[in-house]
């Protein structure tokens, strides 16, 4: 349907290549230019050791546990368990009217197993040397990115706000977006509570140990008695009942006497066994402390991880580390004006106040010499040949466009809508491009010229926007605050319009039929957008169309008058709302990090007959809601629903039409097997479901374990019909369908497709089967077919 594009520049959610997988893959490939010959090579049991090592004596503990015995799941580990359970609403600060703390993050980057002798030909780089967090392998550190915040907790932990006091990022990510970097980071290596259900790493939901449904994912054991940090405590054990299935294995040391069960220190690690992408090693490491209230606060936070793309090829470890303190039930004098601000991120820089400049105040001696050393890194790197043309070849293909200069005032792109194929041009050129902040901070252009090499026909765009924000690079940074006026001349594919990618895009060439549906469309605009931090967003635009009827697709009437073209002039608002959203933002899209959020979309537009020589009224109202439900390990089912009536009458390429799709990829909210203008419908409702099962039955097939595959299920269903107000059978002024369409108008048989596919296949790659459940006797319509699309995830 045109209805999820009610706000195209915003309308981003589920992509088939992850975001978070590709950003690592660019940082593995950035790194991989370095060209440092690695030969230092470890083994699987040195690397376990080095990095477990202080928990040598827990992994031994955990081999001579009753391995065959028959478990007790009322054990007194259980019940301790459910102890910790039944008193965590007590222990817990967050719940008070207020609460708050500072907050230091400290995230990094680097090469594992990489020695002095491996940089014999790269000497500079020598100052960059360092080690894992444990101090047991050598590495050369790449990325550091810092940051202090404040969080601040009000109405018993409902409202969360954490206010940036300070940041700085070195090392291979300013070779991209910085923010983009940082929000990929800080979502791939996310905070984790253990005292929630589910614990978010990787990308993906893993039940925690002491979730209400813990018993279902775990076996847990009461293994010694110990000290921590001189605190006498029990060592609880808990180990995976699938050790295929996501979790982890691990141990808390609950504080011995303490009738609620304070945990002092939580050591967790996800098993070998897990079926995840990429990651050789996880491990988690937490310190918490307990104050004379008995209220529990996290002191310390270290999450260390090794990431292997391909096997063989050089590791690099990630890692952040994290400090917390200056614990207080109070509000924050100093940031007073903070409580009543939109959204949950807030940036003031760092104010002056008791400790003078906050980062570097929480920094103190955590920097090691690499560490400091990493302002320069970069600099030194530019020096190679080899890595200073593949940087520049990287950012191309990252974001589509061509720099023209080393402070480009105009991008050249997308590279990927050069050159593409279609029945109506054969062959289609095309050139575009853009402005950036660097020829002025506020005033953007933007557009293209295409040329047909069939219907020798010039097209174009161009697009003028006035940014009442400051833009560091591009106009599509968020927050958006803009106004911007639009014209353009270019080819309409009537039920074909493809939302997340450009309709020229050189992929989508090879489709599997023939479509000849086109008109010729002039578009005028003027619009506003408006997006506030609390991920809100609307838009109010006014716009012209006039739409010209080709020999393809024809504008007859029921009483046989031929019309050349008509106008349709008409304003139109939306709204946007996705609390909670993080994404990538590029040049020209977005993409969610956080596919958590959900998104609530909404449109209304209207035009009355006469108004700037319209010849028809339109009032259109659309609707669409997207959430993701996870399962914990069980995986998890994205769901869209989407909703649109035509409350006036119009001319056929006004209607409501579904997005077929012709390609042989995955397209989102589209169809694969149907035929574009295949039903005719001005009212409609939609449900897509994707059910994404993270390997929760091939973990228990041991061939299909060993591949690492992952279901993938998916359902549409579509119902609709076409009013007598618009069905061009009973009013002769509306023009007829075109023969060529074979339009129909649905009866009371919803449309319905069902996929099943293999996910992770090879780690890139999905592959779904699609059969058309209902309309299957139409002639000319596919019943089933196999569609591909690229899906790196963790």
């Amino acid at each position: 349907m045109k209805s999820v594009n009610i706000h195209k520049s915003v309308a981003y959610k589920v992509y088939s290549l992850s975001s978070k997988a590709m950003m690592f893959t660019i940082l593995f490939l950035t790194l991989k230019m370095i060209s440092c010959p690695v030969s230092a090579q470890v083994s699987q049991l040195e690397v376990d050791t080095a990095i477990f090592l202080r928990e040598a004596r827990e992994l031994q503990e955990l081999l001579v546990n009753p391995g065959k015995e028959k478990y007790n799941k009322d054990n007194p580990a259980v019940e301790l368990i459910r102890n910790i359970r039944r008193n965590q609403k007590k222990g817990d600060p967050r719940l008070a009217d207020n609460y708050s703390y500072d907050q230091y993050d400290k995230i990094t980057l680097g090469l594992l197993d990489i020695t002095e002798e491996d940089l014999k030909e790269h000497k500079s780089l020598k100052a960059y040397m360092d080690t894992t967090p444990t101090g047991q392998r050598k590495m050369l550190k790449v990325l550091l990115n810092e940051q202090a915040s404040t969080v601040l907790y009000t109405d018993k932990g409902k409202d969360r706000k954490e206010v940036d006091r300070g940041k700085t990022s070195y090392g291979v990510s300013e070779m991209f977006d910085a923010g983009n970097v940082d929000v990929v980071l800080d979502d791939f290596l996310r905070e984790a509570d253990i005292y929630d259900n589910d614990i978010t790493l990787v990308s993906n939901k893993f039940p925690s140990p002491l979730s209400s449904s813990g018993n279902l994912h775990y076996r847990y054991f009461i293994a010694d008695t110990l000290d921590v940090e001189g605190v006498r405590c029990i060592q609880l054990t808990f180990l995976p009942r699938n050790p295929a299935a996501l979790s982890f294995s691990g141990n808390l040391y609950l504080e011995l006497g303490d009738t609620t069960g304070f945990i002092r220190k939580v050591t967790m690690k996800v098993p070998r066994t897990v079926n995840l992408n990429f990651i050789d090693n996880l491990y988690m490491e937490q310190f918490y402390e307990k104050d004379a209230s008995g209220k529990r606060h996290k002191v310390k936070d270290h999450l260390n991880l090794d990431i292997c793309l391909l096997k063989g090829t050089q590791r690099f470890s990630a890692s952040r580390s994290s400090r917390y303190e200056n614990f207080s039930d109070n509000m924050r004098t100093d940031l007073a004006d903070v409580y009543e601000a939109i959204g949950p991120y807030i940036e003031i820089g760092s104010p002056s106040d008791s400790h003078g400049d906050l980062l570097t105040y929480m920094r103190r001696d955590d920097l090691t010499d690499a560490e400091s050393n990493m302002d320069s890194f970069m600099g030194e790197l530019r020096k190679y040949p080899l890595f200073y043309w593949g940087e520049k070849a990287l950012v191309v293909l990252v974001t589509g466009y061509i720099k023209t200069g080393k402070q480009s005032k105009f991008d050249i792109g997308p590279i990927n809508t050069f050159i593409s194929t279609n029945p109506i041009e054969k062959v289609r050129l095309r050139f575009g491009g853009m402005t950036t902040a660097n020829l002025s901070p506020h005033w953007f252009a933007n557009g293209y010229v295409a040329y047909g090499t069939h219907d020798h026909k010039w097209k174009y765009k161009g697009e003028l926007e006035y940014s009442f924000n400051r833009k560091k690079y591009h106009r599509r940074e968020f927050p958006v605050n803009s106004i911007s006026v639009t014209h353009m001349y270019d080819m309409d594919m009537i039920g074909q319009h493809y939302l997340f990618t450009n309709p020229d895009n050189v992929f989508l060439s090879l489709k599997r039929k023939k479509d000849m549906l086109i008109t010729y469309r002039h578009l005028s605009r003027l619009q506003y957008q408006m997006e506030l931090s609390n991920n809100f967003s609307f838009s109010i635009w006014g716009e012209h169309i006039r739409q010209e009827a080709t020999h393809w697709l024809p504008f007859v009437t029921g009483d046989g008058r031929s019309v050349s073209h008509y106008l349709r002039t008409s304003v139109a608002a939306s709204i946007r709302y996705a609390p909670g959203e993080k994404f990538i933002q590029e040049k020209d899209t977005r993409m969610a990090v956080n596919q958590d959020a959900p998104v609530i979309q909404l449109m209304q537009e209207w035009g009355p007959k006469g108004y700037f020589g319209s010849h028809y009224n339109l009032c259109k109202t659309e609707m669409s809601v997207w959430k993701r439900f996870w399962f914990s390990s069980f995986g998890c089912l994205d769901v869209l629903v989407k909703g649109g009536i035509i409350w006036s009458q119009v001319p056929f390429t006004e209607l409501l039409w579904p997005n077929a799709n012709l390609s042989y990829t995955i397209q989102p909210e589209s169809y694969s097997l149907m035929n574009p203008m295949e039903f005719a419908m001005d009212r409609y409702g939609s449900c897509d479901l994707t059910y994404w099962g993270k390997g929760v039955l091939f973990n228990r097939i041991p061939i299909v374990k060993k591949a690492g595959l992952r279901e993938v299920v998916g359902f549409k269903c579509l119902v609709g019909n076409l009013s007598k107000r618009n069905n061009p059978s009973f009013n002769p002024n509306l023009f007829r369908f075109p023969s060529d369409s074979e339009t129909m108008i649905m009866g009371d048989t919803p449309y319905m497709e069902l996929s099943v596919g293999l996910d992770n296949i090879l780690k890139i790659l999905r592959v779904d089967y699609v059969w058309r459940l209902t309309y299957r006797d139409i002639p000319g319509t596919d019943r089933s077919g196999l569609r591909v699309a690229l899906h790196f995830n963790f």
